[in-house]
């Protein structure tokens, strides 16, 4: 395989990195993304297409990727980057595996730009919206922002990791219940001053509460496979998926391991990246 290279794309408020793992391929170009997590965690499953050139990139205002201007960065927002970033290299249509809130603004590229697309498999994607228990969960994520405001970066990640690992329905009186210690997850109990976190200050309201429009998904020339992992059953994330699946029409499709499948231990999260890469080839050569 080639070596990688980087490269730089000027898009409206930003300046987006990405890198190209080039291969000799008749395959279409495999772009793997996720929000806000940038390109370093899907090095390990990218070391797994040696035979396909694969494209990542750091999503607006993470990793390498530089803001210009500030706000909110919504979907289609994302979905613009992604549009712009597919144009600069070579125009698709491309194969898109997107997990998380990266599923979520690539769902919205499709609506838009399904000409762009062949396959998307998003998985998990934490669209909040498809929930049965909607109303509950974009309640719960509201608290965790304005904890974020309140009282800084620890204790909204603590509140995070207990509503993204909670299996079941959210409760209705979460924002009441004792909040976690901090510490308990490693995380840092005294508040910085900082409010410029990529996932609360940017990302986690305009990503949860996004609507999809579903309409125009259904009728996307693109291929739409939502993946859920396997030891995610329960989970909001999960559960996100299996409701957007439904009102797609169709199933989600079993991936292993949990949110975080496809990693080997990149940011502390070990999935199954051999198993995960194997399910991927097979979605695709379907």
């Amino acid at each position: 395989m080639t070596e990688l290279t980087t490269h730089t794309l000027e898009v409206p408020g930003a300046v987006l990195h990405y890198d190209i793992r080039p291969a000799d391929s008749a395959d279409p170009i495999l772009l793997l993304i996720g929000s806000p997590m940038d390109a370093a965690g899907f090095a390990s499953l990218a070391a797994r297409f040696p035979d396909r050139t694969v494209v990542t990139y750091d999503p607006r205002g993470a990793g390498r990727s530089v803001r210009t201007e500030g706000g909110e960065s919504t979907p289609d927002l994302h979905a613009d980057d992604l549009h712009r970033l597919i144009d600069a290299i070579g125009g698709g249509p491309v194969d898109i595996l997107a997990s998380s809130g990266g599923a979520v603004n690539a769902l919205a590229l499709v609506a838009k730009h399904p000409e762009q697309v062949r396959t998307l498999v998003a998985h998990e994607p934490p669209a909040a919206q498809a929930l049965p228990d909607r109303e509950q969960a974009l309640a719960a994520i509201a608290d965790i922002r304005q904890t974020y405001e309140r009282d800084g970066f620890g204790p909204a990640m603590a509140k995070f990791i207990g509503i993204t690992s909670l299996t079941g329905e959210i409760p209705a009186d979460f924002a009441d219940r004792p909040m976690p210690d901090p510490a308990a997850f490693g995380m840092p109990a005294e508040d910085d001053g900082s409010r410029d976190d990529v996932l609360f200050a940017q990302n986690l309201i305009s990503c949860t509460h996004y609507e999809h429009d579903y309409e125009a998904l259904r009728a996307a020339s693109t291929r739409v496979v939502i993946a859920v992992g396997a030891e995610s059953e329960g989970q909001m994330a999960r559960r996100s998926g299996e409701g957007v699946a439904a009102r797609l029409g169709t199933e989600a499709v079993i991936f292993p391991s949990n949110h975080g499948g496809f990693m080997d231990g990149e940011f502390g999260m070990k999935g199954d990246p051999d198993g995960f890469a194997a399910a991927l080839r097979k979605v695709l050569s379907e």
